[in-house]
């Protein structure tokens, strides 16, 4: 555990020292964030009835998914791993005192965890400040606080297992872009990234909840921006540790069969 940990250590730190392309990226969250806020704000005024979530809890729940974009994108791209499979130096990897999956993993997880954390701050900022009717609201109490931060725990731990599995199909894969911009495109729909699941309408959205990714950015922001409370929140937060088992499960033995039939030539 402690070569993990110091893994995930060196990972991160490496990961904070990016500090150019955090400023990029908080402008470009921020500027498309109050896009999406204007654009959601034309439909409030509408018909403010017809949607499933008060416009001040869709304007929390884009701040917050701008905020924390790194921790939850699914088109983010790990290429030192893609990088070791396709060009033959996980042949190095290998022989390391390792397990290659956990390895992967605290990788992942290090570099999505340090991009969110240089990032969110300044939006977060921005979007407590910016004047009514969108501005981001605070959660009314602690413990949906608390609830908000577990389920963001769980929630990354959801993303980067989902993710390995991509990775682990390049093994049989020439190319990594198919699967890439298949995956990236569906699941940031499917997990509410474009819309949020409560818009969907209710037979589709009573699918697409059980699915895993429901249980990434769909779950934490939507108890942030306390549209779901009580006995649901519940219910989300163990269909999130559910999916982390399953597929954590999966990708292991995906990865054990696949390492067991690679071949590197060269030297």
């Amino acid at each position: 555990m402690k070569k993990y940990l110091a893994l995930f250590r060196i990972r991160f730190a490496n990961a904070l020292q990016y500090r150019t392309a955090a400023l990029a990226g908080i402008a470009t969250q921020f500027s498309w964030g109050l896009m999406e806020i204007f654009a959601f704000s034309a439909f409030y005024r509408a018909n403010p009835d017809a949607f499933p979530m008060e416009f001040s809890q869709t304007v929390s729940y884009i701040w917050m998914q701008q905020a924390f974009l790194a921790l939850f994108m699914m088109w983010f791209w790990e290429n030192d791993i893609a990088a070791a499979i396709t060009e033959g130096s996980i042949a190095y990897e290998m022989v390391r005192p390792i397990d290659l999956y956990s390895l992967w993993f605290c990788q992942s997880a290090a570099n999505r965890l340090a991009r969110a954390i240089l990032r969110c701050a300044p939006v977060l900022i921005v979007a407590l400040f910016v004047p009514e009717p969108f501005q981001m609201t605070l959660p009314p109490n602690a413990r949906q606080l608390f609830l908000f931060l577990l389920s963001a725990v769980l929630s990354l731990g959801v993303v980067v297992s989902f993710s390995m599995l991509m990775y682990i199909s390049l093994f049989y894969t020439l190319s990594p872009m198919g699967v890439r911009i298949i995956v990236a495109v569906l699941s940031d729909f499917l997990a509410g990234a474009t819309i949020p699941l409560p818009f969907f309408p209710e037979p589709i959205r009573a699918v697409v909840e059980l699915l895993p990714f429901a249980s990434m950015q769909n779950m934490p922001l939507r108890i942030y921006s306390g549209n779901i409370a009580g006995v649901e929140v519940l219910r989300g937060i163990v269909l999130q540790v559910f999916w982390l088992v399953v597929l954590t499960l999966i990708g292991r033995i995906a990865m054990g069969s696949a390492l067991k039939k690679v071949i590197v030539q060269g030297g």
